[in-house]
């Protein structure tokens, strides 16, 4: 089941993600020794890095037990500007005490199916071949896409690898992307989106359309979306 929570503003939104960061985090910790977390790019999720970033919340995390992944990446070298990885360095990982060793980043400079296999590998070898994240962080494009799972690009289809390379027709580029498969596995998944633009789409998802965000659903984990004001069609 769904649940969906809705905020009035942006700037709330961040503040209850990054709440739910820490709490997460520090349950799988007490559990299992270790949090394992994949991250998604975009401006909603940016802001929920800067505030962990913050001292008020930076504190209240073990970060030596953190594992940092990340959802999709563009194929791209990691000091580009339009790197997911390197938007999370710049506003979080550079500003805590995170370990090298503890941050997973896909190969985005590799060629896309060299990229996508060494990443699936990594997964493999890191979680095991019936591993969990304990939590994947996703955005929602304005066309339903989430991660790198864009409306009728063959990753939406995949079912045995976890991670693949998909080339995205409209944008003209590759992308690597988890797939559903993993996705669907994870303890917890929750959604960040903000703006009027994602109203529709949004609306059309909680209406039984299956654009690509609306085929996440974890067979035996939690699904949340955390909404502000505008992306749920509210109006002051």
């Amino acid at each position: 089941m769904n649940t969906y929570r809705v905020y009035p503003n942006e700037t709330d939104l961040a503040r209850a993600a990054a709440e739910q960061f820490i709490a997460l985090a520090d349950k799988a910790i007490a559990t299992r020794g270790q949090f394992n977390v994949a991250l998604a790019g975009g401006s909603t999720p940016r802001a929920t890095y800067t505030l962990l970033a913050e001292d008020e919340f930076a504190k209240s995390v073990e970060w030596p037990c953190i594992h940092v992944f990340w959802g999709d990446e563009r194929c791209v070298p990691p000091d580009h500007l339009d790197s997911n990885y390197g938007m999370v360095r710049e506003t979080l990982m550079d500003k805590v005490p995170l370990p090298h060793e503890n941050i997973h980043r896909i190969r985005g400079e590799l060629p896309p199916q060299q990229a996508a296999m060494s990443y699936h590998q990594e997964l493999i070898q890191f979680l095991g071949i019936n591993g969990r994240f304990d939590l994947i962080l996703l955005g929602m494009g304005a066309d339903g896409h989430t991660a790198s799972l864009f409306p009728g690009t063959k990753a939406l289809e995949e079912r045995t690898r976890w991670v693949m390379e998909n080339y995205i027709e409209s944008l003209g580029s590759w992308r690597v992307t988890l797939t559903l498969t993993v996705v669907n596995a994870a303890r917890q998944v929750i959604f960040l989106v903000s703006g009027a633009a994602k109203a529709e789409t949004l609306a059309r998802i909680r209406s039984g359309e299956r654009l690509p965000a609306a085929l996440v659903h974890p067979s035996s984990g939690q699904l949340t979306w955390l909404i502000d004001a505008k992306a749920a069609g509210q109006k002051k």
